[in-house]
Parts: C-alpha cells; structure tokens; sequence
C-alpha cells in the first residue's frame, strides 16, 4: 500500500517496471537500428515487434496509475483538484527534456553525418519542415510519422504527444464528474473501441480527413490510461472488487501469463466479432493484464516479488531519460563497434545500455533537475520515490 513518508505517497517496484518498459523499448529499437543499417537483426520476430508498443502501454497503464491516484489523494487531502497546479507539473516535468530531443532531432543531428540514418538524409527529414515544427510544438508529434514521415531521434515523441492529450483531459474528469468516474473510464475505453471500429470500415469513407483521423486514433491510446486511472480508483477507493484484483494467485498467473504472451509474440492486431474487425483491442488486453500487475507490485503487501533494489529504483527514476535518449546511444554505439570492427552482437546491447543509462543520468542530475526543483511550489500531494 502506499506509504507515508513526511505526508509523501509512494509505491514500491513502480519505479522498477519503469525501467522494465523503458528496456522493452530499447531491445526492440536496438533490433529495429540493427535492421536499418543491414546489419543481421531479429527485427522481425513476432517478440522483438510486439515489444516495443507494449513497452510504451506499460507506461501509459503506469501512469494512469499514478496520476490518477495522486490526484484523487490530493482532493481527499485539499477537497479539490488544483487543475492549473496540474499542468504546470506536467509542463516542468515532460516539456524541456521533450523540447531539447525535438531540437536535436531537427537542428543538429541531421547535419552531423554519424547520426544520420540511411534513407532519413537531411533532406528529407527537412521536407514539410514547417509543418512538422508546428506539431511538435503544439504537442500532436503522434501524427508526425504517419502524415510527414519518420523524424529520426523524435518519432518515439509519439507516445509523449499521446500523455500530454490524456493529462489534458483526465484532471477536469476527475474533478467534475466524480459521481461518474468508474463509469467514464468504462465509456472511454469501449467508445474507443468502437470509433476504432467504425474508421477502420469503409463504410466511413466519407469522412473528411479520414485518413489522418485514423493516424490520430492508432496513437492516441487513452484507454490504456484510463485502465490504469480504474485500477488507482479502486485502490484509492478501497473499492470491495479490490479483494479480486489484490491476491497472488491473479498476480502471479497475471505475472506469468503476460511474460508468456510477450515471448510468443501474441498480437492479435485485429480480433474479429461478429465478423466485425475491432483493431487495436490487443492494447486493451495487455493494458488489463499490466493494471493487475501494477496494481499487485504497488499494493500487495504479500507479494514476494521485489523491484526495490537500490540499482532498478534509480534506473527507474531516470526512465524519462532513458527512453529519450537510447536512438541516439544506439546509433552510436552501432556506429563505435562498426568503426573499430568489433562484433555487434557482442557490444552493441552492453555499450548502447551504458550510453543511454550516462546520458539519462546526467541529463536527470544536471538539466531535468533544475525544472524539476520548481515542482514543490505546485504541489499538493508530495511522491516519495515516484515521480510520474
């Protein structure tokens, strides 16, 4: 259960299954670089391709999870939910790392010729340039890709673009619909489904803009977060279905289960109902499965499972780092072993590890820091260890 520490909130392991996700993404991208460079891969194993957007629904359940349930504390605490303190947490914590990979992603990276990709040349990273900003800026990076094509080094901002959406609406949810909110997260999460459904028939081709519309929907992943923001409810709420939910014989089968489904590369990108295709319904599953591991890792104090080594927790803290940072470590890493003919298969995971975990760290200790330190004067509801 969480724990007071001088009026803090703070969940054991969460920071550890941080660094769990943050790893699922790199193992895929360093597979995925490997690929790009022609270079013997397994990128197209079922495991390696599934790890990677699961890694990220692991963050998004996370911090459902903890966003949610600091703010439900905070109006226990306040008998309100301070929305404008809300977004400035979120602005000092996600935007300047967020604004620095977009700028060297676009200013500086493309004009260093290590860094440069095959096939993403200058050129035509800079084709539609000005559009491109615009959606960085304005914070809908998911539909850069799909629209614009990749942004080497900035197209995982996809998946921030994505949180950002969900911080913008989930605290006035929160706050005036709190008769509802059991009930939105369940309208949110089938609505979704279902307009998913409806761009994905061509029935809907008169649509305007369909096309980008449906490259907005892949990426914006709210259920998943809303799925996270059920389980903090029922937590928070000490809600009588928590019984269910908090055990280990579920969280071990969930455990298990998961690991097994991941290694086997289990996808199922387009379940069919009633002979009625719903895509992206595997998020969803996963996305369960995820929240009653969470959920257990946070609260059960049975569980004899530990993410708390000193090691994980601090790899954990600096997760943000870690996953904006690795494409580049990557590639420098690869380019190193290239350069000096050593073996990639032998260096490339270990050197490109050691690169993402200096930078992130330094990068926590010396610039993220320093935004951070502001944090306390709009807080309500402190976080120990976690800081989501």
């Amino acid at each position: 259960m969480s724990t007071p520490l001088a009026d803090r909130v703070y969940f054991p392991n969460l920071n550890g299954l941080r660094f769990v996700a943050a790893l699922l993404v790199i193992v895929h991208h360093i597979e995925q670089i490997k690929y790009i460079y022609g270079l013997p891969n397994d990128f197209s194993s079922t495991f390696i391709q599934i790890i990677g957007e699961l890694g990220v629904i692991l963050f998004f359940v996370l911090s459902g999870f903890l966003i949610t349930y600091l703010l439900l504390e905070e109006e226990q605490r306040t008998n309100t939910i301070a929305i404008k303190n809300f977004y400035i947490r979120r602005i000092l914590r996600i935007w300047p790392l967020y604004f620095f990979i977009v700028f060297l992603a676009l200013a500086i990276l493309p004009n260093i010729p290590l860094f440069v990709l095959p096939e993403y040349d200058k050129a035509t990273i800079y084709e539609d340039l000005s559009t491109k900003i615009l959606l960085y800026v304005f914070f809908l990076p998911n539909l850069v890709s799909p629209l614009l094509g990749v942004v080497p080094y900035a197209s995982l901002t996809w998946s921030i673009g994505t949180e950002e959406q969900f911080y913008l609406l989930w605290p006035p949810i929160l706050k005036f619909f709190k008769k509802y909110r059991m009930a939105l997260m369940f309208v949110i999460v089938v609505g979704y489904l279902l307009f998913a459904r409806a761009l994905f028939s061509s029935r809907t081709d008169f649509i305007p803009f369909k096309y980008e519309l449906n490259a907005f929907w892949q990426a914006f992943n709210i259920p998943s977060m809303a799925i996270g923001g059920f389980f903090a409810l029922l937590l928070h709420s000490k809600h009588k279905a928590l019984k269910f939910f908090l055990n280990n014989y579920l969280f071990y089968f969930a455990l298990a289960f998961t690991c097994i489904m991941l290694y086997r590369g289990v996808y199922f990108p387009h379940i069919t109902v009633n002979d009625m295709p719903f895509p992206y319904l595997y998020k969803e599953f996963y996305s369960l499965w995820f929240g009653v591991i969470i959920l257990n890792f946070a609260a059960n104090k049975d569980n004899f499972i530990s993410l708390e080594q000193k090691p994980i927790r601090y790899l954990g803290k600096i997760s943000y780092g870690l996953y904006m940072y690795h494409p580049i470590a990557i590639v420098l890493a690869l380019q190193t072993t290239v350069r000096l003919g050593a073996p990639a298969d032998v260096f490339l995971y270990p050197l490109t590890l050691a690169l993402t975990i200096l930078c992130a760290g330094l990068s926590y200790k010396h610039f993220e820091s320093y935004f951070l330190n502001f944090k306390s004067n709009y807080t309500s509801v402190k976080s120990g260890e976690v800081s989501p």
